[in-house]
């Protein structure tokens, strides 16, 4: 395990946007990439929000805390112009959107942390995107970080901290890119149709539901196998922003963009990088211009579901 990271942080770049009425999930389902009608209490759902054009406008986890009341943690720095956007689908529907944010205290547990919360509450969260629920809590399991297990906390405002060590907010920033599963930030807003970040294969996205806006881009990106950008892991030892641009030395075309990034804890940046397929097999893509800052670059750490 990597000691580093076995704790607990406060998630204070995250919100959370709520759902609540009879329609709630089915309006949620008719909205998203998953789906969130058949979601069930024991289980949460990563989802993306698109433009009709297929480009995610917001990414979501989401899960229920009862069949009329849903949850979506997302960027703080998008939060209100999501909600704004969802709700000018609402129309007829019977569900009321809101900013929960305030209402719930958000951390990120790895490590001893997770293993502490579950064996403590004798919990069954073994599976990625398993949730549980107790004394008004949600514990979700997340993917891993270089094996070490983590968990998202949602409980009520006000409620205590959960129990372990105190890690800075910039260490667990770092965990989620080394999760190698990007959350689309304000720099990259409409820059990525799902595939384009995996998230096709690391749960978020369902091809067998209905219709959503943009659903017929991204169900012919992936069926007429036309997958020409993966999401990469890279390194490199000056800082990464995201938003910036990548390139090869053969071309002043961008090839790909930065999605996240952090400080790694032993030197460096470490970041998920969106880019050409092409690009990622020459080995040598640049940091914001052709001969700017070699990265280090790496495969995602799970498996991609294959072109269909």
């Amino acid at each position: 395990m990597n000691h580093r990271l076995n704790g607990v942080a406060p998630l204070t770049h995250s919100g959370l946007i709520r759902a609540q009425g009879d329609d709630a999930a089915k309006f949620l389902h008719n909205q998203l990439t998953n789906d969130f009608v058949l979601l069930g209490q024991n289980e949460a759902r990563l989802a993306g929000f698109c433009t009709s054009k297929g480009r995610m406008q917001a990414s979501f986890i989401g899960f229920k805390r009862s069949p009329t009341d849903l949850l979506l943690l997302c960027s703080k720095d998008i939060l209100a112009a999501t909600l704004k956007r969802l709700s000018m689908f609402v129309l007829r529907a019977k569900v009321r959107l809101s900013d929960a944010s305030d209402d719930f205290a958000l951390y990120g547990l790895c490590g001893d942390a997770v293993e502490n919360a579950i064996k403590n509450k004798s919990l069954s969260v073994e599976n990625i995107w398993a949730k549980a629920d107790f004394d008004d809590i949600s514990l979700v399991r997340l993917h891993p970080a270089d094996g070490v297990p983590r968990a998202l906390w949602v409980a009520l405002a006000g409620s205590p901290a959960p129990a372990g060590v105190a890690i800075p907010a910039e260490l667990w920033a770092w965990s989620e890119v080394r999760s190698g599963i990007a959350t689309v930030t304000a720099p990259i807003v409409e820059a990525f149709v799902p595939q384009m970040l995996n998230y096709e294969s690391v749960g978020g996205v369902n091809f067998k539901k209905g219709c959503y806006p943009g659903q017929e881009v991204v169900a012919r990106s992936q069926f007429r196998g036309t997958l020409k950008r993966r999401a990469y892991l890279a390194h490199a030892d000056v800082a990464m922003h995201v938003g910036s641009d990548l390139f090869i030395v053969s071309d002043d075309q961008p090839c790909g963009t930065v999605a996240q990034a952090a400080a790694a804890p032993t030197g460096g940046y470490d970041a998920i990088v969106s880019m050409q397929i092409s690009a990622f097999e020459t080995g040598d893509v640049r940091l914001g211009a052709v001969n700017g800052h070699l990265l280090t670059l790496s495969a995602a750490p799970y498996p991609l579901l294959a072109d269909i």
